[in-house]
């Protein structure tokens, strides 16, 4: 599609940018949440404990059939800690359902869960059952996730008046023992709207994501996404040659619980690679405006969480480090090498780990990765690749100048 094309979309699927008097935060009362993974289960759970009206949809069997024939959801640790039911009558609890349809038809708020491949699907089969005034929450949307979910939905045919939302994370780390998530609270991560203007939007969600801090739009919350280079790095960088970021451990020692936790995978080669990647990312962000990103640290910080105690962040499983170590590269790598080649900018170190990320799942992954022109913004070079993206974030070319490059993108 081209760039007008885009624009055109930007006018149909999205709202005029927000003016005049501040909206109040809307009440989200009846929440859908796609997906049967633990992170879906999280998000049914703490919306359930705030008072909504939880649907959990899931097109999988299994997933649905272990959910109602458990206990219900445990919450252990932080966090609204007690034990959410499922399909109960008597009480309040998550409701589950494999059909779509009645599942997003009269939600306010609509969670799209999962690994990224799942989120795609989610937003080709809604395009026909979207109504106005929804909302749609990618966490985590990664690089370029809203502007993707944008795009699908548009090639799906939809039309409505909706909000996207890509957030860089959930208020807790977890664990999952079957029915049960330990929780660790986890840091401030980036929001913004698609359209951009709808603060309010940002405001109601917090009632179920308190982490959030908003941002101008999905342009800076795209490049303050640093899982890629925190998680990547840590998740394949190992052996003898790097140290780790935990304790020693003497010879024949085994490692306490406490201490296994992600951050402790970052040693201090891990730490220079990971500020090599840093580096390559706000040199990339600066080109398209975005400026003000985490450090190196910073990133640490929010991605893999503290060494020990609250704020942890659980050493994941091989299959979940995986699932991970996949979108990561396709969700946080790939779309800033796509940006960076657009810019000019030389991103040697993030090529690397693609590369490596490759090779070590047995796939080009960088084939099936966000990248401008699979969203499309189909530009030959930056200035207009900076005015799409501007007019696909305002959602109007009627608000301000579409043709001032970067405008409402700087951080």
């Amino acid at each position: 599609m081209t760039a007008a094309g885009f624009e055109e979309f930007a006018e149909v699927v999205a709202a005029r940018s927000a003016g005049g008097a501040v909206e109040a935060a809307p009440r989200y009362d009846r929440v859908t949440v796609l997906g049967g993974g633990p992170d879906a289960r999280l998000l049914a759970a703490l919306c359930l404990a705030e008072g909504a009206a939880v649907t959990l949809f899931s097109a999988y069997g299994e997933e649905l059939s272990a959910l109602r024939s458990g206990a219900g959801v445990a919450l252990r640790g932080a966090g609204p800690v007690g034990t959410y039911q499922i399909d109960q009558d008597s009480v309040p609890s998550i409701r589950t359902t494999a059909e779509l349809d009645r599942a997003v038809a009269g939600a306010e708020l609509i969670f799209l869960t999962g690994p990224i491949h799942k989120q795609r699907t989610y937003a080709m089969v809604l395009a026909d059952h979207v109504r106005d005034g929804q909302v749609l929450v990618l966490a985590p949307g990664r690089s370029m996730g809203a502007l993707e979910a944008a795009w699908l939905l548009r090639v799906g045919g939809a039309k409505a008046d909706i909000t996207l939302v890509e957030t860089q994370g959930l208020p807790y780390w977890f664990e999952a023992s079957g029915a049960t998530l330990a929780l660790s609270p986890a840091a401030t991560v980036c929001a913004a709207t698609l359209p951009s203007g709808r603060p309010a939007v940002l405001a109601g969600l917090a009632r179920y994501l308190p982490n959030l801090n908003p941002v101008l739009s999905t342009v800076h919350s795209g490049f303050a996404d640093g899982s890629g280079l925190v998680e990547v790095p840590a998740l394949l960088l190992g052996g003898p040659a790097l140290g780790n970021g935990g304790p020693e451990v003497p010879m024949g020692g085994v490692p306490l619980p406490e201490n296994r936790t992600f951050r402790a995978l970052i040693g201090a080669e891990h730490a220079a690679v990971i500020a090599r990647l840093a580096d390559e990312r706000a040199a990339v962000g600066r080109a398209f405006g975005v400026r003000d990103l985490p450090s190196a640290t910073g990133w640490m910080d929010i991605h893999a969480g503290a060494l020990k105690g609250p704020g942890s962040r659980p050493v994941p499983s091989g299959a979940t480090a995986t699932a991970i170590l996949r979108d990561a590269t396709i969700g946080s790598l790939v779309p800033l090498v796509s940006a960076a080649r657009l810019a000019g900018v030389a991103v040697p170190a993030t090529e690397g780990m693609i590369t490596l990320a490759s090779t070590i799942l047995g796939a080009d992954v960088a084939t099936a990765g966000r990248k401008l022109e699979t969203v499309g913004i189909d530009a030959t070079d930056i200035e207009d690749a900076r005015r799409i993206m501007d007019v696909i974030a305002r959602g109007s070319t009627a608000t301000g100048d579409p043709q001032r490059p970067g405008s409402g993108t700087d951080g």
